[in-house]
């Protein structure tokens, strides 16, 4: 079979790489990612391998001798492999090689193989797919593995066999477990078997690795796809038992609590209708994790989880840490929205004051309409009246929100007396006393005491002063 390659958008490129394999004496083809995507009829993914019957580094830099300006090559000797980025490609070269791992690393030892090796290393059929670029066959399909089959019918199969291909490199599993996700693929019988047999050796990936692949997974179109797969593989056990810590139904004196795990996973494809943001996603995914640890039955209450966004947003850091995620903004984010993830539902009574709508906007800031997103996202009944009756409920709380917000100005508010105008005002040095005076001014304006105004505030403080037995300069 011979694919077209006259339409491409990356021809000229393509006839330069050829031009020069061939005036060196090799071999060279297009590999992996790129070839699977362009038969999908996927959006033209970025990056771009190349295989060349040898030496990968010499043709990269001959390659990028020839194109204008030329580009900085990146050199990786240990693998033969270099890398350079062209009007937005990034473009990988590589000898072909064999491969062959020890027990207790996924880091391979390579020799010099022909075409043939290089797809038999591939991780799955799909991505063993390779095109040539010589000039005697160009655009030829070269598949040893029938991976257009199974392209067409969706399945991720290894080309060779599936216990040793995912023992030698146990990331495969994730790989496995992410394009099924992404592509909407499913993972072939065997395959899938090999996986649940093999799981124990995803302990010697780095957390690190596992991680990108499972951000991927999270970012898919419906990422319980991949969810489940790596719960029913035991997967999800060994990277987040926090999760799988939340399955199962309990039943005391005939009465039972939802099925927290699914729940879950429902909620993060329901978020995941509505927003791009990964950490966002991740606030779906962590929202009740909180709920293992604290659920009590109670006589005559039946199943609860007091305290469970408070201890959930305590996990999350721990969690992140374990996981190698970023510790810093990101983390901070998820944890204020798990946090605050019941906060709305108590607040749709219409005796709800003021002063509690206030709390919200000051504690949820700039992150209010994310929260309000999770909100809706945990909404997971199957009746639409129901459905229909929570999501009126929080528009309702919405707009209350939005007309105290008008009125007072408190989210994100800064007091409108500072710590340095109460010590010139006072004639004090830094001390608690400052702090003090901060703090309840702060309480006043979320209790409405007070307005969020700079006058108000220093009559305030004036009067507050007084009880603390200080004296205006």
């Amino acid at each position: 079979m011979n694919i077209n390659l006259t339409q491409n958008r990356n021809l000229k490129l393509f006839k330069l790489i050829s031009t020069i394999a061939q005036n060196n004496g090799q071999s060279v083809y297009i590999v992996g990612g790129y070839v699977r995507d362009l038969l999908l009829n996927r959006s033209a993914p970025t990056d771009i391998d190349f295989v060349t019957e040898g030496n990968g580094m010499s043709l990269a830099k001959a390659v990028a001798q020839q194109i204008e300006p030329s580009p900085k090559v990146s050199l990786f000797k240990n693998y033969g492999t270099a890398m350079f980025k062209h009007k937005g490609l990034d473009l990988e070269f590589v000898g072909a090689r064999k491969e062959s791992y020890a027990e207790h690393s996924r880091n391979p030892l390579v020799e010099n193989g022909t075409l043939e090796d290089d797809q038999k290393r591939r991780d799955f059929t799909v991505n063993a797919l390779a095109i040539s670029l010589n000039q005697e066959n160009f655009g030829d399909l070269i598949d040893p593995f029938n991976g257009l089959q199974d392209l067409q019918h969706k399945i991720l199969r290894t080309p060779l066999e599936p216990s040793q291909t995912y023992s030698d490199d146990p990331l495969r599993m994730m790989r496995a477990i992410r394009f099924a996700s992404t592509l909407n693929f499913k993972i072939e019988e065997n395959s899938l078997a090999a996986i649940k047999k093999e799981v124990e050796r995803i302990r010697i990936v780095s957390m690190e690795r596992i991680m990108v692949e499972f951000n991927k997974i999270m970012l898919s179109e419906r990422p319980s796809l991949g969810l489940k797969l790596m719960e029913e593989t035991g997967i999800l056990h060994l990277v987040i038992p926090e999760l799988t810590a939340l399955k199962g139904i309990e039943e005391v004196d005939g009465q039972t609590h939802k099925d927290n795990f699914w729940h879950t996973l429902e909620v993060v494809d329901n978020i995941s209708q509505n927003t791009e943001n990964l950490w966002l996603r991740w606030a779906a995914l962590l929202h009740d994790i909180g709920k293992a640890p604290t659920k009590k039955f109670v006589e005559g209450s039946g199943w609860t989880f007091h305290g469970h966004e408070f201890l959930g947003s305590k996990m999350v850091k721990n969690l992140f840490h374990r996981l190698k995620l970023p510790l810093g903004t990101d983390m901070k984010y998820v944890q204020k929205l798990v946090k605050l993830s019941s906060r709305p539902i108590a607040l749709i009574d219409d005796g709800t004051s003021d002063s509690a709508l206030r709390r919200l906007l000051f504690d949820a800031g700039e992150d209010l309409e994310d929260l309000f997103i999770l909100n809706k996202a945990d909404i997971t009944t199957k009746n639409s009246s129901k459905q229909t009756k929570f999501k009126k409920n929080f528009e309702y709380v919405a707009l209350k929100i939005k007309e105290v917000e008008e009125k007072d100005h408190v989210r994100n508010f800064q007091p409108p007396i500072s710590g340095e105008e109460i010590m010139a005002m006072f004639g004090l040095k830094p001390g608690r006393e400052i702090g003090i005076l901060k703090e309840k001014v702060k309480e006043a304006i979320l209790e409405g005491e007070i307005g969020n105004d700079k006058d108000e505030a220093r009559n305030f403080v004036i009067k507050e002063g007084e009880t603390l037995g200080l004296i205006l300069s």
